[in-house]
């Protein structure tokens, strides 16, 4: 006899009073990522919202500078890599297997929606590189994202405070690349905004795909 996986079996990635939330949420980042990549597309110079919100000249002194070069280093390979196979321990350690599916698809997916957007939108900053979205933000927010996804079920949060919990854990996340990007001259602001954006609409996804999946297969009752 068979039956379907059960809410008290295998935890889901995407908490149950969180789905309907994330879902809107990642709709409406869709719209943003694509408004402002036909916005931008083929531009090679900041528009006027990233003229507001970039810091006067790009400019910071030390230690700030050296804070945002160690924020850089992780959307680089060897940092990146470094904090993904923390989070995949983690997992492995609790026996969550649903969540490693969910941590390694997640990941590939948000790199591979900042890449296509890149080549789509044709934005360009510092004579001719790829700016928008911004690769590094939508990793580092869709990291944080799954891993405040994960904590909330976990703990088995409600909708208020684990609403809360994403938030915070995505917004600094977020903000932090976000401001290392733009200090350094690697984006500008609103690659940063598409990037973060990008991190919702591919964790959305992957989240909801993974956990039907998982749902509709069939498990033997012991």
């Amino acid at each position: 006899m068979t039956r379907r996986s059960a809410p008290g079996g295998v935890p889901a990635v995407l908490p149950r009073p969180l789905r309907a939330w994330l879902g809107i949420a990642a709709a409406l980042a869709a719209v943003v990522v694509v408004s402002l990549g036909v916005l931008y597309a083929g531009r090679d110079r900041p528009g006027q919202v990233d003229v507001w919100a970039a810091p006067v000249g790009n400019d910071v002194s030390s230690p700030w500078r050296q804070l945002a070069l160690i924020l850089d280093s992780l959307g680089e390979p060897l940092g990146s890599a470094a904090l993904v196979v923390a989070a995949l321990a983690g997992s492995l350690l609790l026996r969550w297997s649903r969540a490693v599916v969910f941590i390694v698809v997640g990941v590939g997916v948000t790199v591979g929606a900042a890449t296509l957007g890149k080549h789509l939108a044709g934005r360009t900053i510092h004579g001719g590189n790829l700016s928008y979205p911004s690769g590094h933000t939508a990793f580092f927010t869709a990291l944080a994202l799954m891993v405040a996804l994960l904590a909330a079920g976990r703990l088995r949060l409600g909708r208020a405070a684990g609403t809360l919990l994403v938030c915070v854990v995505t917004l600094v996340a977020g903000a932090a690349m976000g401001w290392a990007q733009v200090v350094l001259g690697a984006h500008y602001p609103t690659d940063v905004l598409g990037g973060w954006c990008t991190a919702w609409v591919a964790v959305g996804a992957t989240a909801w795909t993974v956990d039907g999946l998982a749902n509709s297969t069939p498990a033997k009752v012991t």
